[in-house]
């Protein structure tokens, strides 16, 4: 691990690569040197605790320090090469094959022929390449190894990390209809709102047409959900089933374009007649005079008896 000046990203002129940043690796060690003191003074204190039920106080000490500094030790190891770790997932599903395939290539070679051994090799890569299926397929996990690589390039250059350096770790990623669909885990000092202004970089880094980001969980907003895409299915031809039911004899018939209409002109609209409704006349008299109205105070009292 060399510490390289920011104008070269490939380390100094001794022909040393930068792995892993200077600011990671200054906090992996002092992350280290805490986690081996919290650790050797905790379980010391732990096996004292427990060894002085059945000896001497001052040699439970002795055992509760024997048994605690290798744990401090063992702990000092985890933190420190974390960051080694952490590369290692990065590129874990790309040794694993690696290793497959030269152990499948050299148990091969051992025991068969050169004839037979170029048969199987032969096989086992020409038919997934040449049925349709499998060649998808293998080009759509090839796909996903590739962009899991492209996002990682995306944190690093243009996303700002936490103080300590850690960018986000990304977990798994599998096709979908579309491209691909990634779960990433992001770490304290990041939220979506970083990752949401740069969603174009982000699909111009992975060689896609655009790309998505949500929240893979409701209860936890660190763990967020990319969505990369390359194509459009919608816009893709989908036979139906009706067309085998037509008769092919069956002749067509001409139908007439509608016609739409671009503008309303007011003299061009046929205006309704409207017709409103008869009012009664009142009826007359035989001698032609109105009936008088009918008086208000019909329904009251006859007061003529009191006259």
């Amino acid at each position: 691990m060399s510490k390289s000046s920011p104008r070269r990203p490939f380390g100094r002129n001794t022909g040393t690569v930068t792995v892993i940043e200077a600011k990671v690796h200054r906090s992996s060690a002092r992350n280290a040197r805490l986690a081996f003191i919290l650790t050797a003074v905790i379980v010391s204190l732990l096996a004292a605790v427990v060894a002085a039920s059945s000896m001497h106080p001052i040699l439970a000490l002795f055992l509760g320090a024997a048994i605690g500094v290798p744990s401090g030790g063992l702990a000092w190891v985890l933190v420190r090469v974390w960051s080694v770790l952490r590369l290692l997932w990065w590129w874990s599903i790309e040794i694993v094959l690696t290793v497959a395939v030269l152990t499948f290539w050299v148990q091969l070679a051992n025991h068969t022929s050169t004839l037979v051994t170029l048969l199987v090799v032969a096989l086992v890569v020409g038919v997934p390449a040449a049925l349709p299926v499998t060649r998808r397929a293998v080009v759509a996990w090839t796909w996903c190894l590739v962009v899991r690589h492209r996002l990682r390039v995306c944190f690093a250059q243009f996303i700002i990390a936490n103080q300590s350096g850690s960018l986000p770790l990304i977990l798994w990623a599998r096709p979908t209809p579309v491209g691909e669909r990634v779960w990433v885990y992001l770490r304290p000092g990041l939220s979506m709102a970083d990752l949401e202004g740069r969603l174009d970089r982000i699909a111009v880094a992975c060689h896609a047409a655009t790309a998505l980001i949500e929240r893979a969980s409701d209860g936890n907003a660190a763990y967020l959900r990319f969505d990369i895409k390359r194509r459009e299915v919608l816009t893709a031809t989908v036979g139906s089933p009706l067309v085998d039911v037509i008769n092919p004899d069956t002749p067509s018939v001409d139908r007439p374009s509608p016609v739409i209409p671009t503008a309303l002109d007011l003299p061009d609209v046929d205006a309704g007649v409207i017709t409103l409704p008869m009012q009664k006349k009142p009826a007359t008299t035989a001698n032609g005079t109105k009936p008088a109205a009918a008086s208000s105070s019909i329904d009251a009292d006859d007061v003529s008896d009191w006259i």
